[in-house]
């Protein structure tokens, strides 16, 4: 188990992996679903007619990012170096 005081040691890096990884997930998550919002809403203005198709497309990859980082947060929650 590290400890604050072997953080002191050159192993800070390591300690605070799971803080990093989740900030990590986060971001990528957030570009993801951001892209694909803008993407989407490009393409219902060029072809407004097939709308609903694009926002139910959207809607199924949305939720299926959001699974992937609700799952890559909870591994990254594991890697807490004060935990006994």
């Amino acid at each position: 188990m590290a400890s604050p005081a072997a953080a002191a040691e050159g192993d800070s890096l390591i300690s605070f992996s799971g803080a990093i990884g989740a900030g990590l997930v986060t971001l990528g998550a957030a570009m993801g679903i951001g892209k694909l919002a803008g993407s989407a809403l490009e393409s219902m203005a060029r072809q407004p007619e097939v709308a609903g198709s694009i926002q139910t497309a959207m809607i199924i990859a949305a939720a299926l990012i959001e699974g992937f980082t609700f799952y890559a947060l909870f591994i990254c929650s594991q890697q807490n170096p004060w935990a006994s």
